[in-house]
């Protein structure tokens, strides 16, 4: 495993990170999930994701367990709040401070764990000032509970105001969690400089395009059995966005090029990922530890020039570039 510093911070979090979105504690079985954290542990991953929201809170009862007699100071561990939890009363979502304060302390019960090394705002609410917001996670920080804050699907303006107000509270606001992959690339024309300037790294999500680009979905052929896209509470309707025939096409085009260079599909995806110096990171979720196991091997791998261009040349214009396309309630 490689390791990469955090925005500007002194934290060193795992190239390949493990994130529990779409499996622990709904799509996957308790063991099953057990078994997949610890591939990771055993792969070299020292950094878990998660979120409050993730199975309604069970995702985050379940790393805890998994993670349950780890050496805390070897693992960083980071979570999020924004999404109702709970009764979904009118309190019970959003970054109010009420919200914040509360679904900290609820994570950590979660979690087996008295601080988390990140903890991230997982949007922006448009509601609440955001000095309430940042005030809120700056008083977690002098508490002890959160060493660094972050946030995820934030765009370039959003960013900048958030980084100003850290800089005045002097908190260590470092990251941003956007999704990100050889088809989804909507952060690279404004979030990543935005996050250049202001000292954030992105620790990107999907980077294999919810199993797109591993190669699985073929042009004219059923969809797997068991996979994410027949799955309508395990984020069916995310993935459709890339399995019309344009897309497929041209992903069947990166085979050979995977083939050529060694590496799987998935490999070669995660890979592509992390070639942007700005990315830190690039979490992968598995319902399976030999999805672990495999991935993994991406970290430290140099793509060539030549390779870059011909995966740009493969995918043509089913690429997604429009800024616009960020995340924004």
């Amino acid at each position: 495993m490689e390791f990469r510093r955090l925005g500007r911070s002194g934290l060193n979090i795992s190239e390949i990170s493990y994130g529990n979105w779409l499996t622990h504690g709904s799509q996957v079985e308790e063991d099953q999930a057990q078994a997949c954290i610890k591939a990771a542990l055993d792969a070299g991953i020292t950094t878990f994701d998660t979120a409050d929201v993730y199975a309604n809170t069970a995702a985050e009862s379940v790393l805890g367990r998994g993670l349950k007699g780890q050496r805390r100071e070897s693992l960083e561990i980071f979570t999020k709040v924004f999404w109702p939890t709970g009764p979904k009363g009118p309190n019970d979502k959003g970054l109010s401070r009420k919200h914040i304060i509360e679904s900290a302390n609820a994570s950590l019960k979660r979690l087996g764990t008295d601080y988390v090394d990140l903890y991230q705002a997982h949007r922006f609410d448009r509601t609440v000032p955001l000095e309430e917001t940042m005030q809120a996670f700056a008083d977690l920080v002098r508490q002890g509970k959160a060493l660094y804050i972050g946030v995820s699907e934030w765009n370039a303006e959003q960013i900048s105001r958030g980084a100003a107000l850290a800089r005045e509270l002097k908190i260590p606001f470092v990251s941003n969690q956007p999704q990100y992959s050889m088809l989804w690339r909507v952060i690279e024309s404004q979030v990543v400089p935005a996050s250049e300037r202001e000292g954030l790294s992105q620790i990107v999500w999907s980077p294999v395009a919810q199993g797109v680009l591993t190669g699985k979905y073929k042009v004219g052929q059923p969809l797997p059995a068991g996979s994410r896209a027949t799955d309508e509470n395990g984020g069916a309707n995310m993935v459709k966005r890339f399995l019309d025939e344009k897309t497929l096409t041209a992903v069947a085009k990166l085979e050979p090029l995977a083939a050529d260079a060694g590496l799987s599909m998935a490999q070669l995806a995660v890979a592509w990922v992390l070639q942007n110096p700005n990315v830190a990171s690039a979490i992968i979720g598995a319902s399976r530890p030999e999805q672990v196991y495999d991935n993994v091997k991406a970290a430290g791998v140099k793509l060539e020039p030549e390779l870059l261009t011909a995966i740009d040349e493969a995918l043509g214009d089913v690429v997604i570039s429009d800024p616009a396309l960020t995340v924004a309630p």
